[in-house]
């Protein structure tokens, strides 16, 4: 097995085992925040246990992606089974705008009622709880955007996004219950789980849009084009150019294709070394790339190196 493939394989037991201890850590949390909020009635833990229930919904269904994603090209998918991944942050997206309605309706229906908050020696509970949901989340979240950059992964950065927009929401219910405890302000419990609601509104918005736009092969980061565009110019001597750029994204897969031109009298075998050597170099500078180079004859005055338009 080659160094690409081994490097290949080492990401996708990275991805599969972060994911893991984020379906775990929110196992954990959903059981530990609905008896805290139960037993005190306060919609704000209550709000968070939706949360970290959605939380936990998504890192399924990025662990379930992740593996997919990793299964190698087949007769049906020429081109890898990369858009899980895209697909999974889309509904990462969806399950969040779902958690955020919930908690609205809820948090609006106490306040119309009233509070339920049944103890005010039980609110000490949910606050000790909402500390420790900011503080794990904070550090598996840490791991997941490590890994989900490191490797490329929507799935895995989406999944990051959700637990740190719990580390806020929990940070913020905590701080809400500590104000109740001491002003005896029970209603500040609904007002805190509705500004919850729209922080993750804001958070589902962004991650719609991102993994919308690689579904629709959107073209990569304009510094990533730039990037290859250097290094393809590199390889441009006085007879060749290239032309026709087209670059997408397929989960953590880079792909590129574009047009080259060489001197009509090149041979076929030196032609192909150049692309070749081309296409080497860009692995070297992207992990997971995927490139595909049309040979053209030089013509002349539209043999100018016309980067990649």
């Amino acid at each position: 097995m080659d160094s690409k493939n081994i490097s290949l394989d080492l990401d996708n037991e990275k991805k599969r085992r972060v994911a893991r201890l984020s379906v775990i850590s929110n196992a954990s949390l959903v059981i530990v925040k609905l008896i805290a909020g139960l037993l005190s009635g306060s919609i704000g833990i209550l709000s968070e246990a939706i949360h970290s229930g959605i939380d936990l919904v998504a890192s399924a269904i990025a662990y379930l992606s992740v593996k997919k994603s990793a299964c190698p090209p087949d007769e049906c998918h020429a081109f890898g089974h990369g858009k899980y991944e895209d697909v999974s942050g889309l509904a990462e997206a969806l399950l969040i705008f779902v958690a955020a309605v919930i908690i609205i309706l809820e948090a609006t229906d106490r306040l119309i009622i009233g509070p339920s908050i049944h103890s005010e020696e039980l609110l000490t509970l949910g606050i000790l709880v909402m500390l420790l949901s900011a503080v794990v989340n904070w550090f598996v979240s840490a791991k997941l955007f490590e890994v989900g950059r490191e490797t490329g992964s929507i799935a895995i950065e989406s999944d990051g996004w959700h637990l740190r927009t719990d580390v806020y929401t929990s940070a913020g219910v905590f701080l809400g219950l500590l104000v109740m405890k001491v002003t005896g302000i029970f209603a500040i419990d609904s007002v805190i789980a509705i500004v919850i609601a729209f922080v993750i509104i804001h958070t589902a918005w962004d991650l719609t849009k991102r993994s919308f736009s690689d579904l629709v092969d959107r073209s990569l980061p304009e510094s990533d084009e730039e990037k290859i565009r250097q290094i393809i110019l590199s390889y441009c001597g006085e007879n060749e150019s290239f032309h026709a750029l087209k670059t997408r994204r397929s989960g953590p897969d880079r792909y590129v294709d574009f047009h080259m031109t060489v001197p009509p009298e090149m041979s076929v075998r030196d032609a192909h070394r150049l692309a070749d050597e081309i296409e080497m170099r860009l692995k070297s500078e992207f992990l997971r790339i995927y490139i595909s180079i049309h040979i053209e004859p030089f013509q002349g005055d539209k043999g100018l190196c016309e980067g990649g338009k």
